[in-house]
């Protein structure tokens, strides 16, 4: 309930015409140590956060906010991104902190960039140990509360071949983890890739319907 009153304050207030940097959508990319390479396509985000200002009218902040989960900052991001190819380690003091902020009401969005799928879920079984991965049904809202995606997440990269695959972490009922494996959405969210317009495209939508989904619940 809090984060739809955000979204909808967050829109009057941007209708009003008076939006400071607190009423802005901010998504931080987490650094982690490991190997893998959490910094890759550096566009990425603030070219997501535009597409969704212009889609949306939605007030975002226009630079890519990074953060370690030691920082005192982390808490005052409600979103946070992490991606990358391969090794993720978090010490422990990292892991409490991750607990904590999802428990907290904080969101994580990962998508996996090719091979950082067994250390991602290796991490992840540290801090919610009790949580299983679930495969989400292509009836799932985050598939259709904005853009409508009746085939669940959308094929952007090849990698091993396999369908795109998307899975939640949940605690108490809330989905507090959206991973996708085998499609590398953020990757459509930059040019480098040279991707076609229409994947390129379906990769912002997608994009932009998990922060949406995420303001909304």
């Amino acid at each position: 309930m809090r984060k739809t009153i955000f979204f909808i304050l967050i829109l009057l207030i941007s209708a009003a015409g008076s939006v400071t940097a607190q009423d802005k959508l901010i998504i931080a990319r987490v650094k982690y140590s490991g190997g893998g390479d959490w910094y890759n396509d550096p566009a990425a985000i603030p070219n997501l956060l535009d597409f969704i200002n212009r889609e949306t009218g939605i007030p975002v902040a226009t630079t890519e906010k990074k953060v370690a989960l030691t920082d005192e900052k982390l808490f005052s991001y409600p979103i946070l991104f992490l991606t990358g190819h391969g090794r993720i380690r978090f010490n422990e003091i990292e892991v409490k902190r991750l607990r904590e902020f999802l428990n907290y009401g904080g969101f994580l969005y990962a998508d996996d960039d090719y091979g950082m799928d067994k250390y991602f879920h290796a991490v992840m079984k540290k801090v919610l140990p009790k949580a299983k991965f679930i495969e989400l049904p292509f009836s799932h809202p985050i598939y259709h509360i904005h853009f409508d995606f009746p085939g669940g997440p959308p094929k952007i990269h090849e990698h091993d071949g396999g369908p795109a695959r998307a899975y939640g972490l949940f605690l108490n009922g809330r989905m507090v983890v959206y991973y996708t494996f085998d499609t590398n959405i953020s990757d459509g969210w930059v040019a480098t890739h040279n991707d076609p317009p229409k994947i390129r495209e379906e990769a912002f939508k997608m994009g932009a319907n998990i922060m949406l989904w995420n303001l909304m619940n």
